[in-house]
């Protein structure tokens, strides 16, 4: 074999390995992504139920204070009050970096003493900083 076959040999490779290794990158960046819309998809589901929960800064100046909202809790009161825990939680983590609230409406209280308006559920509580 001459020198100049070698080298065609080998530029031949090494595109061959460059278009599996594009290829190979394609089928795993497209499997995370379906893993990561599955999680997302998923992500609010309680019960078995998927609520739309919120929640932001209560009125007034503490920031501290917030109130936690969810949707159509009605469906499942017990899984409406983790979806309004899992956005106070959220909340407090990216105002604070903690999850340590202290509840004053909140999702430990019985279903008969919870604040529903039609159906949304509302609840409150303190981030604890």
């Amino acid at each position: 074999m001459t020198m100049g076959q070698q080298k065609i040999i080998g530029k031949s490779l090494l595109r061959g390995a460059i278009g599996a290794g594009m290829v190979l990158s394609l089928v795993l960046v497209s499997g995370c992504n379906r893993v990561k819309n599955n999680r997302t998809k998923s992500e609010f589901a309680f019960d078995g139920i998927e609520f739309k929960a919120s929640a932001k800064k209560a009125e007034g100046e503490d920031r501290t204070h917030f109130v936690s909202v969810v949707r159509k809790a009605t469906q499942s009161l017990d899984g409406a009050k983790e979806a309004g825990r899992h956005a106070g939680t959220r909340y407090c983590i990216e105002q604070y970096g903690t999850s340590k609230i202290d509840w004053v409406n909140g999702p430990d209280q019985e279903n008969s003493a919870l604040t529903l308006d039609d159906e949304t559920l509302i609840m409150e509580g303190y981030c604890k900083p």
